[in-house]
């Protein structure tokens, strides 16, 4: 091919502005060299490496000190990792972002242990908040409120009567109220119950209790006063913060951050985005709407880049086992009358999963009760046979129990198992509460992940923050021991679905890149690669796994630069 004199100096120009010399024989020039390092790369061909070279935000290279050498200059920066272990940047795959961000601020009872540490820690929070006029928090757990299992108003109102209180449980589908926010929000005993929710009731009465369920809770958000653009900025970059502190360079939002796509605008605008979004917006029942369908456009094409994407859809079902709303087969053995609902007709669901696929839409599907998967799975094949679609990557998220048919289904059809590890933390919540509604033989096929490896399916892995902490040393250690931190039940509960710690990190990076269609980009240290990554604390390959929870990480980079250092 013959170029014209002109064009030949251009590339000659273009090739040595770049850093590119390779014309008089010399390698590229890197920015940051990071050497000296244990490289767990998560790539197949070549696992582990000792140093990489970095060149505007890509990875140029990895292999030995020797290797990577060629790619320094003087202007290169070196970080000497001093053996020790580096990974890709995690990536979480489920958050409700904003929530958690302002969790931050608020009431937290995640170690609360009984009414009494609730009313205290909210005595504390009123106290020290004197001029809010709303007191929020969230965090409690079920297990708290003995055979009931729900809270009571009373329990709140002898500690503050005087301003609304909201606290969320800790799995975002119940929320406690005391009177005064009743009252603010308009909740009285004539307030009929929202489609898909629930007002508890007092049985004598008909009042209100203060607890409300599923979309109910609603009815107590929209009362709150409205926090003002400045205020969730500010949340925003302190979740941002705390994101790159535990060593997540991406996050796939899973619905409630919809609102807040163009403050993730600003922040990306003003080199503040320091983690990479790809957010779902929830689609509410009873059926697709031509006008979601307009927003769904508009914000696939508004928003669609590297730092902040668009294009995936947060279906909710059902709801959870622990107050009887995710849909069973089979009745719950604690309330035989119950067996939850979908929140969608099959028909409904149907139209809306297939005209959302044909046009190209990722759909994470909330999806917790055995008939809820099994619902969720029959669409989705539905629609990859009517449009002939292949390679949809549609997810599935939580599949807290569902039958062995459908566990080998989820390899054949090409669908994302997206779970939550910590969900699994085998404590009271868990083999009490969550294992006592639904009996022995279903709760044995809970969370079992190696049995859809097994069926060639693929894990994606996060937190479902602010539901459990952000933090995914958490979230590995228990996919890798299955214990709790005091080692209980020894050897982990249902065993034969631990997972290798290889087996979990993967579910955290290539993995996770794979289930947001972003496996060529991200996930592994390889050439040309985001480079995204991680340098630890501790080798998490030589310890006990049972300390996994306790790594810190030293250094966080996204896109070559440092977003956070210990």
């Amino acid at each position: 091919m013959r170029v014209h004199p002109l064009g030949s100096i251009l590339i000659l120009v273009w090739l040595f502005t770049s850093g590119w010399s390779s014309v008089a024989g010399a390698a590229p020039v890197a920015d940051t060299v990071v050497v000296n390092a244990r490289v767990y790369t998560v790539d197949a061909r070549k696992p582990w490496a000792e140093a990489i070279a970095i060149r505007k935000g890509r990875i140029l290279a990895v292999g030995s000190n020797a290797e990577i050498s060629r790619y320094r200059a003087n202007q290169t920066r070196i970080i000497d990792a001093e053996q020790r272990l580096v990974l890709p940047s995690l990536t979480d795959c489920h958050v409700h972002f904003l929530e958690g961000s302002l969790g931050l601020s608020r009431l937290g009872l995640d170690d609360a242990q009984s009414i009494a540490d609730v009313q205290r820690k909210l005595k504390e929070f009123a106290a020290a908040h004197p001029d809010s006029s709303w007191l929020v928090g969230r965090g409690w757990t079920y297990p708290i409120f003995g055979e009931s299992g729900l809270p009571h108003k009373r329990d709140l109102d002898v500690v503050v009567s005087d301003r609304p209180v909201v606290l969320e449980g800790y799995d975002m589908h119940t929320v406690w109220a005391n009177s005064k926010a009743l009252a603010a929000a308009g909740i009285t005993r004539e307030t009929p119950d929202p489609p898909h929710g629930t007002i508890v009731r007092d049985a004598a009465t008909g009042e209100p209790t203060g607890t409300l369920k599923e979309s109910a809770a609603k009815l107590l958000w929209d009362a709150i006063p409205r926090l003002t653009d400045e205020e969730r900025l500010e949340a925003l970059r302190k979740g941002l913060a705390e994101a790159n502190r535990l060593g997540l360079g991406r996050l796939h939002s899973a619905g409630r951050d919809q609102d807040v796509l163009p403050l993730f605008e600003r922040l990306r605008q003003q080199d503040q985005l320091t983690a990479r979004l790809y957010v779902a917006l929830p689609m509410e029942p009873p059926s697709l709407t031509p006008e979601f369908l307009a927003r769904l456009r508009a914000a696939r094409s508004t928003y669609q880049n590297e730092w902040l994407s668009t294009g995936a859809v947060k279906i909710v079902v059902d709801g959870i086992v622990e107050t009887h709303t995710a849909a069973m087969f089979e009745p719950y053995v604690d309330v035989p009358s119950e067996r939850g609902e979908p929140f969608w007709a099959e028909n409904e669901l149907a139209r809306a999963v297939t005209e959302l696929d044909r046009q190209g839409f990722q759909l994470f599907t909330h999806a917790i009760g055995d008939r809820a998967v099994r619902l969720t799975l029959d669409t989705y094949q539905r629609a990859a046979k009517q449009n002939a679609s292949r390679n949809r990557r549609h997810r599935i998220e939580h599949l807290e129990t569902l039958t062995e048919q459908d566990a080998s289904r989820l390899g054949k059809l090409g669908i994302i198992a997206s779970f939550q590890p910590f969900h699994a933390y085998p404590d009271a919540t868990t083999l009490d509460t969550w294992a006592g509604k639904i009996g022995p033989e279903r709760a044995s096929r809970g969370f079992g992940w190696q049995r859809i490896v097994k069926g060639g399916g693929k894990l994606a892995f996060g937190s479902d923050w602010p539901v459990v902490t952000l933090n995914p040393w958490y979230g590995i250690q228990t996919a890798v021991t299955r214990e709790t931190e005091e080692g209980k039940p020894p050897g982990g509960w249902l065993p034969e679905q631990r997972l290798s710690l290889e087996q979990a990190l993967r579910a955290y990076t290539l993995d996770a890149a794979f289930a947001a269609r972003l496996e060529k980009e991200e996930g592994s240290l390889e050439a040309g690669k985001r480079a995204d990554l991680i340098m630890l604390s501790r080798n998490v390959f030589e310890i006990d796994p049972r300390e996994i929870r306790n790594t810190e990480v030293q250094l966080t980079m996204v896109g070559g630069k440092i977003v956070y250092r210990k």
